[in-house]
């Protein structure tokens, strides 16, 4: 009985957490994103569109169309593609939104046949 009533306890409180996602608001605007490369971490500026995304990394520029699924999922593809890889679409999904910044996951939009998807997670700032 005393077991019963924890584990109603504990699903009554997890069931009413909701998620905050007001991913319209990050639609568009500048946004900060920080990554590590082999043990560094670097910050990269990006300004999203509605139509565009404009990436500024490591004193390079790279441009990308933006396709939106909803109001919290988008297709970008690489406008000018320098490798195979890049010519590939991402798929972004926004998980979760706070104040000025919002989690997200990406992936490949095109799921290859015999590799295991590799889903990415990451935070960004909306610095305007």
């Amino acid at each position: 009985m005393r077991i019963t009533l924890i584990l109603a306890c504990c699903l009554l409180c997890t069931s009413c957490y909701n998620i905050e996602r007001n991913c319209s608001e990050f639609k568009t605007g500048t946004f900060e994103f920080t990554y590590v490369v082999d043990g560094i971490e670097k910050t990269s500026k990006f300004v999203r569109t509605e139509t565009m995304n404009i990436d500024y990394f490591d004193n390079k520029i790279d441009s990308a169309s933006v396709r939106w699924i909803n109001d919290c999922e988008f297709i970008q593809k690489s406008l000018h593609p320098k490798s195979m890889a890049e010519e590939k679409a991402i798929h972004f999904k926004i998980l979760s939104t706070a104040k000025d910044t919002y989690t997200f996951e990406y992936q490949l939009a095109v799921k290859e046949p015999y590799n295991k998807p590799r889903i990415e997670k990451g935070t960004a700032k909306k610095i305007d």
